[in-house]
C-alpha cells in the first residue's frame, strides 16, 4: 500500500490531457482524476483534443475512439506527427479488430475496453509517468552535457579521434590554430598536423599511455596548414565505456607557443656572452609576467607552508593571498580523501621533489567555497646556488570543467545500470534503492575480502542486475503477498537461468559479471541452493559475497510477503547460517565491518514511507 502511494505521487508530474464525447463517462473520470495530477485539460472531439494538445504543455493523452467531427485514432495519428514519441491511451466501448489493429499500427500500446476498470487505469498511468519522467531526466542529463561541452569548448583546444586515432570531432578554436577547417580534418589522421620537430618517442609514449587507459600529458609542437608551427600543452583521455573498453579519446590543449618561444628567447640570450645584464632581467620579468598569467603558481617552503601563489590561483580556489600564504599546503586537501590517505600522497610527492624529480600529474584540492578543483600540475624542487632544495614550485592548469564532465558521463552510466536492474525489482515491487545498496554492500564486502579494485569494480556495476531474470517471472508468482506453493516456487526459481540466458552471450566484462552474479547468487555453502546445487568455494566469488548483500537488504526491508526483520534477528539469522547458506569467512568480514554497511543502509535508506 506505501508503495502505490508513492508511486500515484509521480502522477502529480503529469499534465494530462482526456478526450471524451460522452459528457457521464467524461465527468466521472473527470472527478476520479481530479488532485491526483498536475493538470487535466478536457476535450470532446479529437479537434478539441489536438488544439488542446498544441496549446498546452501535454505529457499524456486519454481518448476514445469514436467521436465526432474527429476520432480518437485520427487524432493520435496528427499528435504524432507533431511528437513521434507521445504517449497515449486509448478506450473504447468496442472491442473491435479493425481498431485494434490500427492502434497497433500507431504504436498505441495501451488499448483499453470500457467500461474502464480505474484502478488497472491507473497503473498504466503510473507505468506511462515512469518513462515519461524517465525521459525528462535524460533531456535534463543530455542538456547538462550541452552546457558542459560548451563551457570547454570556449577555453580549451579540443579535438576527438577513435581508437585509430582518425579525428571525429574539432572544435571552433581548434580550426583558429590550425588552420584547417572542420571539413579538411573529419576523417583523417591526426598525423595530418604532426611536425617533425616532435620525436616519434613522445607519440610512442603518447599511444602506450592511452591505450593503458591513462592520462597522457604533455607538450606537443604541430603544424598549421600554411606550415609554421604552434605548441599546445596537451592532455588526452581515452573515453571507456561501462565495460571498461575504450571507446574515443578526447584531448584538450592549451596554446603555449608564446610561453615556449619566450622561453627559447630567453635561453639563447643568456647563452651569449654579450648578453646585457639588464635586458637579461628584463627578459625574465617578462617570462615569468607570460608563465604568471597563463597558469596557476603555488610555492611552498620545506615544512611545507605556503609562500606564494598568484592571481590565477586565487580566482580558481578561491582564497585572497592573505589566507593562504603562511599557511600549510595540507589546508587545501580534498575533503573527500581521508588524511591518512592524503598524508601517504602528499608525503610521496614531497620524498620525490627530495629526489630533485619533476613531478606531473593530476592533483585535487579544496576551494574556499568546500567544492574540489583539479588541476594538471607540474612539480619541482627550487635549489639554491650550492644544489640544495630551498623550497618547491607548483605551475598548475585548471581542469575541473572536463573532470565534472568525465564524473557526469561516469554517473550518467551507473545510473543507466541502475535502472536496468530496477527493472526485474520494480515488477517485484521492491525500490530502486534496493539495488543501489546491493551495490554498495557488495563493493564493500570485495574491498574487505581482498578483491581487485578492478574486480570490485565490476561487481559494483554488475550486482544491481543479480534480479533482471525476474522480467521472465508473472506477476501473480512474483507478487504473490503469501507462500509459494511448489510449482509457483519451481517458477521463481527460474529467474535465475533467465538471467544468466539474457546477460551471457555479451562480451562486455561487467554484463559478463553479472550473468555469473545472476547465475549463482542463490547457491548456498553447503550446496542446497539453486539453480545448479554448487557447494563451497564452487560457487564464484562474485555470488557469494552478492548472496550476502541481497539477503541482508532482503531482510532488513518490508516485502509484498513479509515486513522487514530487527537488526538483532537479522545478525542471529546470519550467524546460524554460517558455513550453511553462506561463505563463513565473508561472514566473518561483515559481521566485523558491520557499522560501515549499517552507513551504506542509511544513506540509502527507503523514503516513500514519507509521501504516504
Amino acid at each position: 500500500m506505501l508503495q502505490m502511494k508513492s508511486e500515484l505521487s509521480l502522477l502529480n508530474e503529469l499534465n494530462v490531457l482526456y478526450v471524451e464525447d460522452d459528457k457521464y463517462i467524461q465527468e466521472e473520470l473527470e472527478f476520479f482524476l481530479s488532485g491526483k495530477v498536475k493538470s487535466l485539460t478536457i476535450a470532446s472531439n479529437g479537434q478539441e483534443g489536438l488544439e488542446a494538445y498544441k496549446n498546452n504543455q501535454i505529457d499524456l493523452i486519454i481518448t476514445d475512439i469514436q467521436m465526432p467531427k474527429m476520432n480518437g485514432l485520427e487524432m493520435s495519428r496528427k499528435i504524432r506527427e507533431i511528437n513521434k514519441d507521445a504517449k497515449i491511451i486509448i478506450t473504447t466501448a468496442f472491442n473491435d479488430t479493425e481498431y485494434l489493429m490500427e492502434a497497433i499500427k500507431l504504436n498505441l500500446g495501451n488499448y483499453l475496453t470500457k467500461p474502464l476498470d480505474l484502478n488497472y487505469l491507473i497503473e498504466i498511468m503510473i507505468e506511462s509517468a515512469k518513462n515519461i519522467l524517465l525521459e525528462k531526466e535524460n533531456r535534463r542529463i543530455l542538456n547538462t552535457f550541452e552546457q558542459y561541452k560548451s563551457v570547454v569548448d570556449e577555453r580549451s583546444i579540443v579535438s576527438k579521434t577513435d581508437i585509430n586515432g582518425i579525428i571525429t570531432y574539432i572544435n571552433k578554436p581548434f580550426e583558429e590554430i590550425s588552420g584547417y577547417t572542420v571539413s579538411e580534418l573529419i576523417g583523417k589522421s591526426h598525423n595530418i598536423i604532426r611536425h617533425e620537430d616532435t620525436p616519434i618517442e613522445v607519440f610512442e609514449d603518447m599511444w602506450q599511455t592511452i591505450l593503458a587507459k591513462k592520462v597522457w600529458q604533455g607538450k606537443i609542437k604541430n603544424k598549421k596548414k600554411n606550415g609554421d608551427y604552434y605548441i599546445v600543452d596537451t592532455i588526452i583521455k581515452p573515453i571507456v565505456n561501462i565495460d571498461g573498453e575504450i571507446e574515443e579519446f578526447i584531448a584538450l590543449r592549451n596554446d603555449i607557443t608564446e610561453l615556449e618561444m619566450s622561453k627559447e628567447y630567453f635561453k639563447h640570450r643568456n647563452e651569449k656572452t654579450s648578453t646585457n645584464l639588464k635586458e637579461s632581467i628584463r627578459v625574465a620579468k617578462t617570462y615569468k609576467d607570460i608563465v604568471d598569467k597563463s597558469n596557476m603558481i603555488i610555492r611552498i617552503d620545506l615544512d611545507r607552508n605556503i609562500t606564494f601563489v598568484n592571481d590565477a590561483f586565487c580566482e580558481v580556489s578561491g582564497y585572497s593571498k592573505d589566507e593562504l600564504i603562511g599557511k600549510p599546503y595540507a589546508m587545501l586537501k580534498d575533503s573527500n580523501v581521508t588524511m591518512e590517505e592524503y598524508q601517504t600522497e602528499i608525503n610521496a610527492m614531497f620524498d620525490a621533489m627530495d629526489g630533485k624529480r619533476v613531478l606531473r600529474r593530476k592533483l585535487a584540492n579544496r576551494a574556499k567555497d568546500g567544492s574540489t578543483f583539479y588541476c594538471k600540475a607540474i612539480s619541482y624542487p627550487l635549489v639554491d646556488k650550492n644544489g640544495e632544495i630551498s623550497e618547491y614550485m607548483g605551475v598548475r592548469h585548471d581542469i575541473t570543467d572536463i573532470e565534472k564532465l568525465h564524473k557526469e558521463l561516469e554517473d550518467t552510466q551507473r545510473e543507466l545500470i541502475y535502472r536496468l536492474g530496477e527493472v526485474g525489482e520494480t515488477r517485484s515491487k521492491e525500490t530502486g534503492n534496493h539495488v543501489k545498496r546491493v551495490a554498495n554492500y557488495s563493493k564493500l564486502l570485495a574491498k574487505h575480502y581482498g578483491l581487485s579494485k578492478e574486480e570490485e569494480n565490476h561487481l559494483f556495476s554488475a550486482s544491481p542486475m543479480h534480479d533482471i531474470g525476474k522480467v521472465g517471472i508473472p506477476d501473480n508468482v512474483l507478487n504473490k503477498p503469501g507462500k509459494l506453493d511448489e510449482k509457483e516456487w519451481e517458477i521463481m526459481r527460474t529467474h535465475s537461468e533467465i538471467g544468466y540466458e539474457i546477460l551471457k552471450n555479451s562480451a562486455r566484462p561487467i554484463l559478463k559479471a553479472a550473468a555469473i552474479v545472476s547465475y549463482t547468487h542463490h547457491e548456498k555453502w553447503d550446496g542446497t541452493g539453486y539453480p545448479k546445487g554448487l557447494k563451497g568455494k564452487d560457487i564464484h566469488i562474485f555470488g557469494r559475497i552478492t548472496a550476502i548483500a541481497d539477503v541482508f537488504d532482503a531482510l532488513g526491508s518490508d516485502r509484498v510477503y513479509k515486513k522487514a526483520w530487527p537488526l538483532e534477528q537479522i545478525l542471529d539469522y546470519f550467524k546460524e547460517q554460517k558455513g550453511k547458506h553462506f561463505d563463513p569467512t565473508l561472514v566473518d568480514i561483515f559481521l566485523e565491518n558491520l557499522d560501515e554497511f549499517l552507513e551504506i543502509r542509511d544513506k540509502y535508506k527507503d523514503n516513500f514511507g514519507k509521501n504516504s
